[in-house]
């Protein structure tokens, strides 16, 4: 059994601090300045562990240092190492140890990364290998990656485990992320990957709904603005879904990221973790979260700004979810999903939720915390 293990250990740095990606040097400087950490090494492990079953029949090929050695050392494997030990790594070294991983025939590749990261893999070995994503990165669009990091494991341990799993070709997408700091969204396909067939284990490619839902929006965003309670802080949460709040309270909306209102005011927009925290520190606050259409996501993706501490401090109960019918209909009955990075936080969540789907209407959705 030959794995291919790529770790993009900067992948997802620049969610918390509100910078929407770390694709070049100048923006991951400023992520590290703002006091973000690496989480794509973390989540690389937890889906390294699902593997250990079959550790002593398992080859895994992979790159010095975070680029997933460290990883796989530290769970006990003992990696094969395709490259000398570099200072720093970029996405040409991403291309390169996908190609050097083809050429020692790995059966799959399980990538830890964003949609950055699956480009630089698809531009390397196109459709020649399986591969398998593990969802770290700030933009997830691609319909290579698992629902979490665990399940990625899951997907390559049934791969290896079943001869006769079939793979499908799904897309790869990304967006301009300079594009995407100025709250526009032009997302692009760039190709196709071979994943394994595990339904169930695998997010699809993001949906922006099914037909028009502006009536709807209009009717949720009058009820949450009739509903705001004085001297309590807002967290709205980025998406289309919630820009009709702040258009009804007349203010500015960061449509990629995170505002504060307080008392119908704009207190700050654009908001990181740290940001938000200190903001909210000793005072009520609430939070507002749309759904990701198709995907089924209320925290963790695009919105990592709301972390499991910030999460914390305002508690399960003042969290409201709001989605329109359509976009709860595109999940095909699946549930919703929590993915903090925190597991204690994200277990919080397991059971049911209420969703607002129009000012007179909830629906009671089922949520996994993943």
């Amino acid at each position: 059994m030959k794995l291919g293990f790529i770790v993009n250990p900067i992948a997802g740095m620049g969610g918390r601090v509100g910078l929407k990606g770390t694709d070049g040097k100048e923006v991951l400087e400023k992520a590290l300045s703002l006091g973000a950490i690496p989480e794509s090494p973390i989540k690389a492990k937890k889906a390294l562990e699902s593997l250990l079953p079959i550790k002593d029949k398992l080859e895994i090929f992979t790159y010095p240092g975070s680029m997933g050695e460290e990883e796989a050392l530290e769970l006990g494997f003992e990696p094969i190492v395709l490259s000398e030990k570099k200072d720093s790594f970029g996405p040409e070294d991403t291309e390169e140890a996908a190609k050097k991983m083809l050429a020692e025939g790995v059966d799959i590749i399980l990538f830890a990364g964003g949609d950055g990261t699956a480009r630089n893999i698809y531009n390397a070995i196109g459709t020649q290998v399986p591969v398998i994503g593990i969802p770290a990165g700030v933009k997830i669009h691609s319909a290579v990656y698992a629902s979490h990091p665990k399940a990625a494991g899951e997907i390559v341990l049934k791969y290896f485990q079943n001869e006769d799993m079939k793979t499908k070709e799904v897309e790869v997408m990304d967006i301009d992320e300079e594009a995407f700091r100025e709250g526009i969204v032009t997302a692009r396909l760039y190709g196709y990957m071979r994943i394994p067939l595990e339904p169930e284990l695998v997010q699809t490619s993001k949906s922006s709904g099914i037909g028009s839902e502006e009536d709807a929006l209009e009717g949720i965003a009058e009820k949450i603005v009739e509903d705001m309670e004085p001297d309590v802080y807002y967290i709205i949460g980025s998406g289309t879904s919630t820009r009709p709040i702040m258009e009804r309270l007349g203010l500015p909306n960061t449509l990629l990221g995170i505002d504060i209102v307080k008392n119908k005011e704009l207190v700050a927009s654009d908001v990181n973790e740290k940001q938000i925290l200190d903001i909210i520190e000793g005072n009520k606050a609430k939070i507002i979260v749309t759904v990701i259409g198709g995907q089924g996501y209320i925290f963790g993706r695009g919105n990592q700004q709301i972390s499991a501490e910030v999460i914390r401090k305002v508690g399960k109960e003042n969290i409201r979810v709001i989605a329109t019918k359509n976009k709860l209909m595109s999940l095909k009955g699946r549930p919703l999903l929590v993915d903090t990075g925190n597991e204690e936080v994200n277990k919080m969540f397991n059971g049911y939720i209420k969703v607002l789907i129009s000012h007179y209407m909830e629906s009671v959705e089922r949520v996994e915390g993943l």
